[in-house]
């Protein structure tokens, strides 16, 4: 069996022959897990060092910075020769939406209610515009024209379409619970609508990139505070990439083996186990205008139902 050190090495292999390198998505990876809670700004130099080992040269996240500031990801400021970096106001917004997925705990029952968004009223053009835009928000296509999501309620919903000028052209409703919550045809409308043999594919990788990381790590759990670093936030990496494809639908509705519970699971045991030793590496390698970073915020040992 590889030790860990050798399932981190592989895991850095991985991440590089991907083309092309996605440094700016590394990068928000990140800023989420490990700036974000010290206070959101570090010097770029440090994060240079920090992403180097993972093979992003310093020009690459110069550029990527950059890059992401023209996309209002990132803010920078200069103190003296040196700049530093924090995520913008839209930036921590659009950083909030998606970690939140990541690191959640365990989801409350579901009520058995649905919120249903009917498009048929809107031109083919915008219609396609308010799809897309719901369906990130974890809506599923249940037939033409009419979209539905098990745990955003109707006010959520008529918020998002707000914010997209469409609330007046659509139709939005909220269905009671009925018994059974959960039923066949409905499980089945829920795996064809969210198309979840495609999400369960995604899945399936991540287990089968870290699964041996997890096998080494309770064989020797001798990993250095660096090598800690890397495999904590190549994990957060990957995990994120799938959750980002993830609707978030409750338990009842998913398949009785489902990947997804295996991934979070997974992800949560790894994280506990090295998370501690990637910080004691941040502490001495993250550097703001006043010095090192600041401890993490109460709300990071919250994280995955509570780190302690």
């Amino acid at each position: 069996m590889s030790s860990a050190r050798e399932c981190v090495n592989a895991l850095i292999d991985d991440f590089q022959q991907r083309r092309p390198i996605r440094a700016g998505s590394l990068i928000i990876t990140v800023y989420g897990d490990a700036i974000v809670p010290r206070g959101g700004t570090v010097w770029l130099g440090s994060l240079s060092k920090l992403l180097e080992p993972i093979g992003i040269n310093e020009r690459l996240v110069r550029t990527s910075v950059y890059r992401l500031t023209r996309e209002t990801w990132l803010q920078g400021e200069k103190v003296g020769r040196r700049s530093y970096y924090s995520l913008s106001g839209p930036g921590r917004r659009r950083f909030e939406q998606a970690f939140k997925r990541v690191y959640h705990g365990t989801q409350a029952p579901w009520s058995g209610q649905w919120t249903l968004v009917l498009l048929s009223q809107l031109d083919s053009a915008r219609r396609q515009k308010v799809r897309d835009e719901l369906e990130w928000l974890g809506f599923g296509h249940f037939v033409p024209g009419l979209l539905a999501h098990p745990t955003l309620n109707r006010s959520e919903a008529v918020a998002a379409l707000q914010e997209l000028g469409a609330a007046d052209e659509t139709i939005v409703m909220q269905t009671k619970a009925l018994e059974p919550l959960a039923s066949k045809p409905l499980r089945l409308q829920v795996r064809e609508s969210w198309n979840l043999d495609d999400l369960a594919e995604h899945y399936q990788r991540f287990l089968t990139l870290f699964r041996p990381l997890w096998k080494a790590l309770n064989e020797e759990n001798h990993l250095d505070e660096e090598a800690c670093f890397i495999a904590r936030t190549l994990l957060i990496h990957e995990y994120r990439r799938v959750q980002l494809r993830d609707p978030q639908l409750p338990d009842e509705l998913l398949p009785t083996a489902w990947e997804g519970r295996n991934a979070h699971q997974l992800c949560r045991n790894i994280y506990r186990m090295i998370y501690r030793r990637a910080e004691d590496w941040l502490d001495r390698h993250l550097e703001t205008a006043e010095g090192p970073l600041p401890a993490p915020g109460p709300s990071f040992y919250q994280r995955f139902g509570g780190l302690e």
